[in-house]
């Protein structure tokens, strides 16, 4: 299940040295104590929750609400958590390091006790939550970051993120295994963020015809489809200005084949098939409004936000109760940690200044 969502300004640049290698050393620090006291399921419940995770970046000393907190806290866990000693590795990371996150997982068989089965699962979920916050919530965010944190009994997370340039903004997406019981259907336990906007949202409760529709579509002959194009063409781009090529349409008919071949049972299938993208997603789900009448959901999975209201004006519930608990478990981190008193006062401060 997708436990989370943020929204943070999308800020450039690169972290100091001086800085990450603090970064590096506290993270390892405050995870040990972390999964000494609580267990790696916890720590794995910890960073999928987004207001944890951005504590810990505070912590760590990094800009507590830039882009930047999820790229730099990210790749300093990764260097932090050596799989051997905690039983946990970070996977992926930033634009070419995430693509590298299915062979990083295959190679984890050297470390964890995992079976090649249990192997194959984990690259079907860094696939999948990646597929569904690309193409089947289409909120305006490309994805550039990807995250797989990995336990060694075959746990994991995802703390992945999309930029978009327009309103300069980046969003974070958190993901837990324990939660997941499908891929496509209301993964959201905590959604925050800044703001909301309209958002073509095919994972949401109210999109259940839409999706079952959609793979009807694409179980019969797409062929069928040619006749409702030109209607649907002015839709089919997230902005009313562009034009639609015939490109479009061609690229679009060989993705229907593509599925059409593989006969998918679900959404959740027809997503997973490789050529099936944003654009393929969209056009299906105007196709089925056009076509059965089917309603999609527009709405943005935003639910909480660090503030008590949004920039639209519209007031977020603010979830006290997790705040709390997410200071608690990192103060007492911090206090144990293996880590001299200066770098432990600065780390409470840190986290006493961003929490008030």
């Amino acid at each position: 299940m997708r436990v989370g969502v943020a929204d943070l300004p999308l800020h450039y640049g690169n972290c100091p040295r001086w800085l990450f290698g603090r970064m590096v050393k506290l993270s390892r620090e405050i995870t040990k104590i972390i999964v000494l006291e609580y267990g790696k399921k916890e720590f794995l419940r910890r960073v999928s929750n987004p207001f944890f995770f951005q504590s810990l970046s505070c912590v760590l000393g990094y800009d507590w609400h830039s882009s930047g907190t999820t790229t730099v806290t990210c790749a300093a866990l990764k260097e932090a958590l050596k799989a051997e000693e905690l039983g946990i590795a970070v996977l992926g990371g930033k634009g070419k390091a995430s693509r590298k996150t299915l062979e990083e997982i295959e190679k984890l068989a050297e470390t964890f006790p995992l079976t090649t089965k249990r192997i194959e699962q984990l690259k079907y979920a860094s696939k999948m939550s990646a597929k569904v916050d690309n193409s089947a919530v289409q909120d305006g965010f490309q994805l550039y970051h990807h995250s797989f944190i990995v336990t060694e009994d075959g746990g994991w997370a995802v703390v992945q993120q999309g930029m978009n340039p327009s309103n300069k903004y980046a969003r974070r997406y958190h993901w837990l295994s324990e939660k997941v019981s499908c891929f496509v259907v209301e993964p959201h336990a905590a959604v925050v963020c800044d703001f909301r906007g309209k958002a073509l949202n095919m994972v949401a409760r109210e999109s259940e015809e839409a999706r079952k529709a959609s793979v009807d579509l694409v179980k019969d002959n797409p062929i069928h489809l040619k006749k409702y194009f030109s209607p649907l063409f002015k839709y089919l781009h997230m902005q009313a200005e562009d034009e639609i090529e015939l490109k479009n349409y061609e690229k679009l008919m060989k993705s229907f084949f593509q599925a059409y071949e593989q006969q998918p049972k679900n959404f959740e299938e027809l997503l997973a098939v490789k050529g099936i993208g944003p654009k393929s997603v969209r056009a299906l789900a105007l196709l089925s409004k056009l076509i059965f009448g089917t309603e999609v959901s527009w709405r943005d999975p935003a639910t909480f936000s660090f503030a008590h209201g949004g920039k639209d004006g519209t007031p977020y519930f603010v979830d006290r109760e997790t705040y709390d608990k997410s200071i608690e478990v990192l103060q007492s981190a911090i206090e144990q940690a293996e880590l001299g008193q200066k770098e432990k006062v600065e780390a409470l401060k840190r986290l006493k200044d961003f929490f008030e």
